[in-house]
């Protein structure tokens, strides 16, 4: 009995003490990257973008997110969404593709809307994680995919925050990669990277897609919001003199609620921020996200499910009642 005893004490000083050095390794790693954010933040070119010009209409089709505006539509905790900015069609991210299916869900829900690759302008990455560039395997590798066979498509451009390549099934576009905020056509710009250390994730680099709708003003698109709500705002401040009209897509805000459970634990919780250890995002980042959203007066906000809880969700419409718009795959936002 005491030898049983002994070796579950002795299993269980074991598992804690491997999960400390685990904690302290992470740690280590968020305040090396925290000091190359800075470094990096601090030789970015931030200026303003007087020339932006304006297109005249814009429609957002979200493709992929966690839920759809009916069965028609496939969904998951991934995003991609069509930006119809004037007289360009840009995808805006490509999805996770968790089931490495052909054809993947993006797929299926460009031809539900009437689209096919061939009528895509350019692809915009937010950022390089699995569920924005079609999945673990093309983050792993850093290239991106629209499905998991073969995709025509063009010689179109490819914005994105970092290196990366179009994937054996879809080759032919080419990349221009993307550090200071930069116009890329009449009336679209990215606001350009803002880097970050996050807990768990480690360092990533991440832009946001900005709009300038004529007699409007500048519509934000953004992934995941790693960078932070707040300077998002500040950098489209810095950068644009026109008014943000509309906030549209992640903000990852998890609270009382994920996409990726782990029986009791909330995993997106956890990956998406900067406190150690294992301290998650609370209700009181929702509150301050929602004042940092109110003190701009947006005319549009529609917040990504993918990376948000159903509780934040109803936060937000709470909070900007007729503004708010629900973000569904196939429900197109007009502006």
């Amino acid at each position: 009995m005491n030898n049983v005893i002994f070796a579950v004490v002795s299993a269980v000083i074991s598992i804690f003490s491997l999960f400390i050095m685990f904690v302290l390794i992470m740690i280590v790693r968020l305040k090396k990257g925290s000091a190359k954010a800075a470094k990096q933040l601090a030789v970015l070119n931030i200026r303003k973008l007087a020339d932006i010009g304006h297109v005249d209409s814009l429609t957002i089709i979200p493709l992929v997110d966690y839920y759809a505006i009916d069965d028609s539509y496939r969904t998951e905790a991934g995003v991609a969404y069509i930006v119809e900015a004037g007289n360009r069609r840009i995808l805006f991210d490509l999805g996770l593709n968790k089931k490495k299916e052909h054809p993947s869900p993006l797929l299926i829900n460009l031809k539900q809307t009437g689209l096919s690759p061939g009528d895509l302008d350019a692809v915009f990455i937010s950022h390089i994680h699995n569920d924005h560039v079609g999945g673990k395997y093309e983050e792993r590798k850093c290239r991106f995919s629209l499905s998991a066979g073969k995709v025509e498509l063009a010689g179109i451009p490819v914005y994105s925050p970092g290196n990366i390549a179009p994937s054996e099934n879809n080759p032919g576009p080419y990349v221009k990669v993307i550090n200071d905020p930069e116009i890329i056509d009449k009336g679209i710009a990215s606001i350009g990277i803002y880097p970050r250390s996050l807990f768990l994730i480690g360092y990533i680099v991440e832009q946001s897609l900005a709009i300038n709708v004529k007699g409007k003003g500048i519509v934000l698109i953004i992934g995941c919001g790693h960078q932070g709500i707040d300077n998002i705002i500040n950098r489209v401040t810095d950068i644009f003199d026109e008014p943000i009209y509309g906030i549209i897509g992640g903000l990852h805000l998890p609270v009382k609620g994920g996409r990726v459970m782990i029986g009791p634990l909330n995993m997106q919780n956890i990956v998406g921020v900067d406190r150690r250890p294992l301290r998650g995002m609370r209700e009181s980042d929702v509150n301050q996200a929602l004042n940092s959203i109110k003190r701009i007066n947006p005319q549009i906000v529609s917040l990504s499910p993918h990376d948000s809880s159903d509780w934040t969700i109803k936060k937000f419409k709470e909070s900007f009642g007729n503004k708010y718009i629900e973000l569904q795959a196939g429900k197109a936002i007009h502006v």
